[in-house]
């Protein structure tokens, strides 16, 4: 299967009232899950070893192969660390056998001891280079295995105090270096993950905003013509991979911040799961905790018309693997039920009139609630 730069820019499209209520009548979101193999066998912390025993990639597969009869159909892996050129055929095989493909593969520019002081944006030329061999090995793997972006999540990159901390040098460095990256492997779409803190006490992107920033600056950048070309025709190649638990934790509303994204056609893929406001990073099942949000981005991405992955990003540390992806894809059915069922048009006309319908769409959203 070859490379094919999915068309983003249906995102951008902007509707009247009559125009909404005609797509949310006849538009209907068919969610594509994938699943992250990182959190097939979850590791320990800071405080405490893993819970549960250290398996193969090999062996994780296998685990992959069974979420299939849940309706699973992708998978992302880091390059090089979980997928490379001497274990892709290992992900075939589970296409093959399973369905179930590899969608999208973040570099693994955080874990290695040589990013301690970071990767694309590292002061030393050296491992700059080598993490620009990784971003560019990455590229050319999403490429020739059919896989749609790469993720770019620059948990080690950032600072820890802001005095004395030279920003444009920072970013300056990053965004050259993922330039140079995207042009030696043209027409591949990279996918930043922004994230307020962890591992860097401060994440060189904090904020949604920070990282439409940060596609813009490197877009800018691009030189090689394959890559222009693609821009000048409205494409978008740094674009985004938002997740819900780190937009909350950076007291951004879901919905609203995924919405951002795709105003700009940047909404290349995006991350489930479930947030406390602020408070560190948990990775908790969807729903859990803020149900309202979950809801609210299902159906915001609803009126996008949203047409690309549902990652599933969690950190299942107490329960099987199998269980909470089980869990969470049903969350995902009940939330889409749920927003369905929902009387769009009075609450478009409630949105549009609001003095007019003084408290009617709090009403319409409490009778909601018999649902749960």
């Amino acid at each position: 299967m070859s490379y094919e730069l999915r068309d983003l820019r249906y995102q951008q499209t902007r509707r009247t009232p009559s125009e909404l209520l005609e797509h949310l009548q006849t538009f209907r979101l068919k969610p594509r899950v994938s699943v992250g193999i990182w959190y097939f066998t979850p590791a320990g912390g800071r405080f405490h070893d893993r819970y549960v025993p250290a398996a193969s990639i090999e062996e994780r597969l296998e685990m992959a192969a069974d979420l299939a009869r849940l309706g699973v159909t992708g998978i992302e892996a880091h390059y090089p660390d979980e997928v490379n050129e001497e274990n892709l055929h290992l992900y075939k095989k589970l296409e093959e056998q399973a369905g179930i493909r590899l969608v999208g593969s973040p570099f693994s520019h955080f874990f290695d001891p040589d990013f301690e002081f970071g990767s694309l944006s590292s002061p030393y030329a050296k491992v700059r280079e080598k993490a620009i061999e990784t971003a560019v090995g990455g590229l050319k793997l999403v490429r020739d295995s059919g896989a749609e972006v790469a993720v770019s999540w620059p948990g080690i990159d950032g600072y820890t105090y802001s005095m004395c901390t030279i920003f444009p040098w920072m970013w300056d460095r990053f965004e050259g270096a993922m330039a140079e990256a995207m042009d030696e492997v043209p027409g591949v779409r990279i996918a930043i993950e922004p994230k307020p803190y962890e591992p860097a006490p401060n994440n060189i992107y904090r904020t949604t905003a920070e990282g439409i920033l940060a596609g813009q600056r490197i877009e800018a950048r691009l030189r090689n013509p394959a890559n222009r070309r693609l821009l000048d025709e409205g494409h978008r190649l740094a674009c985004l991979n938002p997740e819900i638990g780190h937009v909350r934790m950076g007291f951004e509303d879901a919905a609203a911040a995924f919405s951002l994204i795709g105003l700009e056609g940047r909404l290349a893929h995006t991350h489930w799961n479930s947030q406390p406001l602020g408070n560190y990073d948990q990775d908790l099942n969807i729903g859990v905790v803020e149900w309202q949000q979950s809801e609210a981005l299902m159906f915001a991405l609803w009126v996008m018309g949203y047409d690309e992955w549902f990652g599933i990003d969690i950190n299942p540390e107490r329960m099987p693997v199998q269980k909470a992806v089980e869990i969470n894809m049903q969350v995902l059915r009940i939330l889409q039920d749920r927003i369905e069922s929902l009387p769009v048009g009075r609450m478009i006309e409630c949105v549009e009139d609001p003095a007019s319908n003084r408290g009617e769409l709090e009403l319409i959203l409490a009778n909601s609630m018999r649902r749960v």
